[in-house]
This record gives structure tokens, C-alpha cells and sequence, in this order.
């Protein structure tokens, strides 16, 4: 039995020695239960070894591979967990996950459909390069769960018909930050690339745009690094690490010439942040990484930290008659930064509420048709507990939570540097309509 979460490891992708390690995981996990009410994978966890009389020794394969399944990689339970590396026990549950993920990607165990809608929920380039250029076409049906063309696209490639999905921009961040007329900046506080993966780039162009227009507010300098595509995070969490790694070595080197420039960077979706932040450097090991890695910031995280080196920075104060809902994303948890998003409003004297429950979406996890029903309850019960606060101001990091917190709700929901865009009265030149 080998405790490693290193895919450079031998043992990495041997299923025994895998099994031995989820035996000896479940076994710490069941006598601790502090995680029983975080993802699916807990609860499903205990009632297997309580089944069994306690003997966690005696789960079959499948039972594990249930347990595999229902984790989506929010990543809480690490951060709560009181076991994790440099503890003896080196727990670390959703890389355990991961592993579990990779072992059963390249041993080809997974069925053909599932291997189709990796193929269609990891191609995000390809995808969104496609669905953006025809927006017109695509965002009715992205926007209307339940239709038959949406059956279809279910049957033929596994993407759930019951989900709301973010709908494509008019016009692609990047076209839009290079027609942009940049504001004339005579001393700059500072130098940042904004690295838009692929949520900014095709779906949320106005996230971007108000990165942009908010950082040059305040004298910082943005531009966009060169041939960067999506973080590869789709693949890593489908367990195809050949395929992630690829990626995240394409984006290391564009990146890289980006810090040795002297530039930070800047990137506007948690998930995204954490992959650069947190696995490419255990994935793609050595100088490259861990420099790209200790230069990346969420775009509120790196405004804050100016502004606590810069007394002189300020964003203002306005009037707002009623407080910020603030949803606190788990992968913005997961990187122990704080929650600089709600930091940001504070600023500006807006009171904000934080409601920290996960959407259950995580990535791709609750787009897949055979999740639809679990990420569903999960984000009807982070939109009760928005809804028992009685703001209809709301806002949050994450896109893809802030679209299931807007099906549940039909409140449509902020990125935090957007509703400090909007708060502070600029304007995004030109500005994008329709996104």
C-alpha cells in the first residue's frame, strides 16, 4: 500500500495498491465523520461500513467506486480536515479521489458513453470557440432545460437536460480586450496579465472586461498572455492526466515568459486559479510551475493585497440600501486565500452577508446527466439558504455556481469585481452588450 498523491509515482496507477490506500482512507474517515454532511461520498461511505457491521476492510470494488463517484472535488473536506499532509496520516481525500479517477482512466474502465462526455465536457477550446461564434443559435438552448433538443444532446453526449448552462458570449473576451482603447496610465501601480481561460474567454466576457476596466481604474496595467488555452482542469478530473498535463506544460511556457517579464497574473474563475495555483505544480514539477504558481492571483485577491501595500489606493464608498449575499465558492475556499471577493465589497462600505454551501456543480461533475439529480438537490439548498436572506443583491466568484444559484432563483448573480464595476460607476469601453 503506497500513500502517494505524486502521478509520477509507479505505484501512481496500480489498482491493488489503490485499493489497499482507499481501505486504509476510509477506514480514517469513517472513525473521524466530521465530513457526514459535506458531497454525497460520506454519507454513502458510512452506511457501506455500518452495513457491514464497521468492517471497512470489506467493501467490494464497486462500493469504492461508488464512493469515487459521488465526489466532485469540491475540495472541502480537505480543507477541514484535521488529517491532512504533514500529519502521519497524510490524508488527502479528494487527490485520493483523483487517483482513483487516473487508475480507472488508464486501466479503460469506463463505458463508451462516459468516455464521450469527457470528450465533449473537456474539449473547451474546441467547444466553446464553436458555441460562441454561434451564440445566437446556442444560448436559447443552453438556456432552456428540458426541451427535446436538449434530450437529444443528453442521449448522443451525456450532458444533463435538466441543467440551466452558461450561455456564450456575443464577442470573445480576447477580441474584445484587443479593440479596447486602453486608458493612458502615467505611473503604474503595477503590471498584470490577465489569463482568461476558458469561462472569461467564450461565456463571461464581462468578467473580464471589468477586471480590465476596474484594474486600469486604479493605475494597474493589464494586458493578455499569448496562446493560452483552457487551464486543462475538464481533464484532471475526468483522471486523464496524460491529456492534463499536456495542457497545463502549453500554458506553463506562455505563462512563464509572463513572470520573467514581471508581470503577475490574474485569473478571474476559482477553479482555474486553483489548478495553476495547486496543481500544476504537482503535476508538471519543477522552477516553471512553481513560479507561474506563486505569481497567480484571483483578480480580488491581488486588489486587495495592492491596496494593503498602497495606503493611498482606494476604491471609494457608496450607498447600498441593502447587504451583499456573498457565496463563498469551494474552490475559492480551497486556496486558504480568504475570501478576498467579500474583502473587495467591504471596501467599498457595503455590507455582506457569506453563505458558504457548495452549488454541487464543480467543474463539469453536475453537467453529467448521471449526476443531474444529486447537483441538482445541492443547489436548491445553497438557493434556500440565499433565499432566506431577502437580498436580491448577489454575488459570487464562481460562474458556473452563480448559474445554478440563478436556476434556482432567476436572480442573476455578480462576480464581485463586476458589482464593484458597477458600484463605483465605470464603464467598460466598449462596452459589451448583451453578455
Amino acid at each position: 500500500m503506497t500513500t502517494t498523491y505524486d502521478p509520477s509515482d509507479p505505484k501512481y496507477y496500480e489498482e491493488s495498491d489503490l485499493r489497499e490506500e482507499l481501505g486504509r482512507v476510509f477506514e480514517l474517515c469513517h472513525g473521524c465523520r466530521m465530513c457526514f454532511n459535506y458531497c454525497d461520498s460520506f454519507p454513502m461511505l458510512f452506511n457501506f461500513v455500518d452495513s457491514k457491521d464497521q468492517q471497512h476492510a470489506d467493501l467490494t470494488p464497486s462500493e469504492q467506486d461508488a464512493v469515487v463517484d459521488a465526489c466532485f472535488g469540491c475540495k472541502i473536506c480537505y480543507v477541514k480536515c484535521p488529517y491532512i499532509p504533514p500529519h502521519e496520516w497524510a490524508l488527502d481525500f479528494p487527490r485520493l479521489m483523483l487517483r482513483a479517477k487516473a487508475v480507472r482512466t488508464t486501466q479503460h474502465q469506463s463505458d463508451i458513453r462516459s468516455r464521450v462526455t469527457d470528450q465533449v465536457l473537456a474539449h473547451t477550446d474546441a467547444v466553446g470557440s464553436l458555441n460562441q461564434a454561434l451564440s445566437a443559435v446556442v444560448n436559447p438552448i443552453v438556456s432552456r432545460p428540458n426541451t427535446g433538443i436538449r434530450r437529444a444532446i443528453e442521449k448522443v453526449a451525456g450532458v444533463s437536460s435538466q441543467r440551466l448552462l452558461p450561455s456564450y458570449g456575443k464577442v470573445r473576451f480576447s477580441r474584445w480586450f484587443k479593440d479596447r482603447l486602453p486608458r493612458f496610465i502615467a505611473s503604474p501601480r503595477a503590471s498584470v496579465s490577465i489569463f482568461p481561460t476558458c469561462f472569461i474567454e467564450y461565456m463571461a466576457p464581462q468578467i473580464g472586461a471589468d477586471v480590465t476596466t476596474v484594474y486600469e481604474s486604479q493605475d494597474i496595467v493589464c494586458s493578455l498572455p499569448e496562446g493560452v488555452k483552457c487551464c486543462g482542469a475538464p481533464w484532471l478530473h475526468q483522471g486523464n492526466v496524460a491529456e492534463f498535463t499536456r495542457q497545463a506544460r502549453a500554458n506553463l511556457e506562455r505563462l512563464d515568459e509572463v513572470v520573467q517579464q514581471g508581470r503577475d497574473i490574474i485569473v478571474s474563475q476559482p477553479t482555474c486559479a486553483y489548478v495553476v495555483k495547486r496543481d500544476y505544480p504537482i503535476y508538471v514539477p519543477g522552477e516553471q510551475a512553481e513560479r507561474v504558481a506563486a505569481h497567480t492571483f484571483d483578480p480580488s485577491e491581488y486588489l486587495v493585497n495592492q491596496m494593503r501595500k498602497d495606503r493611498s489606493m482606494t476604491l471609494g464608498k457608496v450607498e447600498l440600501d441593502e447587504e451583499v449575499v456573498f457565496h463563498a465558492a469551494c474552490h475559492t475556499q480551497a486556496q486558504n486565500t480568504g475570501l478576498k471577493g467579500r474583502d473587495l465589497l467591504k471596501k467599498l462600505g457595503v455590507k455582506v452577508r457569506v453563505v458558504s454551501k457548495c452549488s454541487g456543480i464543480d467543474g463539469t461533475w453536475g453537467y453529467r446527466s448521471e449526476n443531474a439529480a444529486s447537483s441538482l438537490r445541492m443547489s436548491s439548498a445553497l438557493a434556500d439558504q440565499i433565499a432566506k436572506t431577502g437580498s436580491t443583491t448577489i454575488a459570487g466568484d464562481c460562474h458556473l455556481a452563480n448559474t445554478a444559484i440563478d436556476e434556482a432563483l432567476g436572480v442573476r448573480v455578480e462576480h464581485p469585481i463586476s458589482l464593484v464595476r458597477k458600484l463605483m460607476g465605470l464603464e467598460t469601453q466598449p462596452p459589451l452588450k448583451g453578455n
